[in-house]
């Protein structure tokens, strides 16, 4: 995938927290740490979302809904 440069502002403790886990060899460079910090972010955020999402969802209406849909297709289902 390409890949774009940006410029971002660290204090100094943080990037000093960088820099150790990327001298340990943990990352094997700030860019590379910091893009994974952000893309598991990004997953955590997504995932939370979808939760509060999911949660607003009524488990009744859903049965109900599913059950409908199968019992209409139950019948064109060929016999094994």
């Amino acid at each position: 995938m390409p890949k774009a440069k940006i410029a971002i502002t660290l204090d100094k403790k943080t990037l000093a927290r960088l820099d150790r886990l990327v001298n340990e060899r943990i990352f094997p460079s700030r860019s590379t740490a910091i893009q994974e910090a952000v893309e598991e972010k990004l997953e955590r955020l997504e995932r939370s979302r979808l939760a509060r999402e999911c949660a607003k969802l009524d488990p009744e209406f859903e049965k109900a809904m599913a059950e409908e849909g199968m019992s209409e297709e139950l019948s064109e289902w060929p016999e094994y």
